[in-house]
């Protein structure tokens, strides 16, 4: 039982990962982001992103590495979430 909860929440995880990952990689593609699948990623994606824009600002005004900053925030939530679970289960 354990094992399974700890593989669900590692795909799930996982998934998010790179739905964020495909999504900035999206962004080097013009017209990507307005197809179906870039306003689905957009609208799951930039809820968890909005914030790290917000206090990260780009680089000489055109590179955004507030990702890098979410996608290493997410490892370190993905952690502390087996750490709680390993607690309690």
């Amino acid at each position: 039982m354990t094992y399974e909860i700890i593989s669900v929440v590692s795909t799930l995880f996982r998934i998010y990962f790179y739905m964020i990952l495909v999504y900035v990689l999206m962004s080097w593609l013009p017209n990507v982001r307005e197809s179906f699948v870039g306003e689905l990623l957009g609208k799951l994606v930039e809820p968890y992103l909005a914030p790290f824009r917000r206090f990260i600002p780009p680089i000489m005004g055109m590179i955004d590495i507030s990702p890098i900053v979410a996608l290493f925030v997410l490892q370190l939530a993905e952690r502390g979430v087996y750490a709680i679970l390993g607690y309690i289960l």
